[in-house]
């Protein structure tokens, strides 16, 4: 209910704006006609492995983590990323545990704590594809899914049979399907 009231809010914000903007004045052009690159530019956040960062960097740390060039993050975050893999599936506590990759503890949260999307120069592109892991993302590709899979799924695979109950967002499709062409995604609502 309070969602919708917030909704009914910004629409009102943003009708009142309009209103208030809109003149007779469309034939005049009073501003800079080209793009102005001009100006002092700073990161402010990233997100090449979709909901990583939001799992793994603690709330403290955020703004840290955002402006941090990934070839310094795995120094500074991996052990906070070890500490909050381990909360999350205690499995990873236990000497050798791995996930479906193989991976260990330490292996896997410095593989996150470099938030960088991986992208296979000469083989498939996806996150998950049966065969292909992390070689890049396809429109398409369950990314949410595969990342809980190697958080909870185990060793076995990538078949989420260690923790069937975590390891599936169970969206397994796009609400509309993705256009064939440039630019690919759907149109909105």
């Amino acid at each position: 209910m309070k969602f919708n009231r917030i909704k009914l809010f910004a629409l009102a914000i943003t009708t009142a704006l309009v209103a208030f903007n809109c003149s007779n004045d469309d034939d005049i052009i009073t501003g800079p006609v080209g793009l102005d690159f001009t100006g002092t530019f700073i990161q402010e956040d990233q997100m090449a492995r979709p909901a990583v960062g939001t799992v793994f960097v603690s709330s403290g740390s955020k703004d840290a983590f955002n402006v941090t060039i990934p070839s310094q993050q795995s120094s500074a975050f991996q052990t906070m990323f070890q500490n909050n893999l381990e909360g999350l599936s205690p499995a990873y506590t236990n000497p050798g545990d791995a996930n479906a990759l193989g991976l260990t503890s330490d292996q896997f949260s410095g593989l996150l704590a470099t938030d960088v999307l991986n992208v296979s120069l000469d083989g498939t592109t996806t996150f998950f594809d049966g065969t292909n892991v992390l070689t890049g993302r396809a429109l398409a590709d369950d990314v949410i899914t595969v990342e809980l899979i190697l958080i909870f799924g185990g060793e076995n695979g990538l078949t989420a049979s260690e923790n069937p109950g975590l390891s599936d967002d169970n969206v397994s499709a796009n609400d509309k399907p993705f256009l064939t062409s440039f630019p690919y995604l759907a149109t909105p609502w």
